[in-house]
């Protein structure tokens, strides 16, 4: 039976993470995220763990060398037999080349979110966290009943450091010079489908699903 391999593509912000999870759970495979992969290493002391912790006392980036060795010994395991979905991974043209080596014939289904900067820095710059318990509010989209009170716990709602304006806009810029080309290197290979990620969380699972439903139908 062909695994099947779904990848998540999007700007910071456009929603991949919520979406990931979702789709993960509908379609019964392992959500894989490289920002997990590197706090569960680091936490568990593994050797991979240590390699990275290695680089980033030193204030150096973790190596694509050292990203995929970690990856790969995820989608190894025994519930990453049928297939499983990526998210934040690959982010460079050099690791969707090494991702495509391993994969062989074996082609992704590509899902690219999409979202203007402009709607996307307000996303980031008006979102809120509560510090006990983490609930997540939007000043304009799911305001707190209460300004500055999480309706959960009626814990303080802050801004995260690296929510500000100049935050986003040089993750964004970042986004567009290494990981936006991702976008034609799939487009021209395996095929990609472009969602609206303006709409509604539902909509965008809808034609996530749409994406994935055509694509296993070229499968057949």
């Amino acid at each position: 039976m062909t695994q099947t391999v779904v990848i998540l593509l999007g700007a910071p912000g456009a929603g991949k993470g919520t979406q990931a999870v979702r789709l993960a759970q509908a379609l019964g495979m392992p959500h894989v995220s490289t920002g997990d992969l590197f706090r569960a290493n680091l936490a568990g002391g593994t050797a991979l763990g240590a390699k990275a912790r290695g680089y980033m006392d030193q204030g150096e980036l973790v190596p694509d060398e050292l990203v995929l060795e970690m990856l790969f010994d995820r989608v190894a395991q025994p519930d990453c037999g049928l297939g499983y979905l990526l998210d934040g991974f690959p982010r460079t043209l050099a690791q969707a080349e090494a991702l495509g080596q391993r994969l062989g014939e074996n082609h992704p289904t590509v899902i690219n979110i999409e979202v203007p900067d402009s709607a996307i820095e307000k996303r980031i710059v008006e979102r809120r966290t509560c510090k006990d318990c983490g609930s997540i509010f939007h000043l304009t989209f799911h305001p707190p009943a209460k300004a500055g009170v999480c309706d959960q716990c009626s814990g303080e709602l802050t801004q995260r450091k690296d929510d500000t304006a100049e935050v986003v806009r040089t993750r964004l810029q970042e986004y567009h010079a290494k990981t936006q080309p991702l976008v034609q290197y799939y487009s021209s290979r395996s095929g990609l489908c472009t969602v609206d990620g303006q709409n509604a969380q539902e909509e965008v699972f809808d034609a996530c699903m749409a994406c994935l439903g055509r694509r296993m139908e070229v499968r057949q």
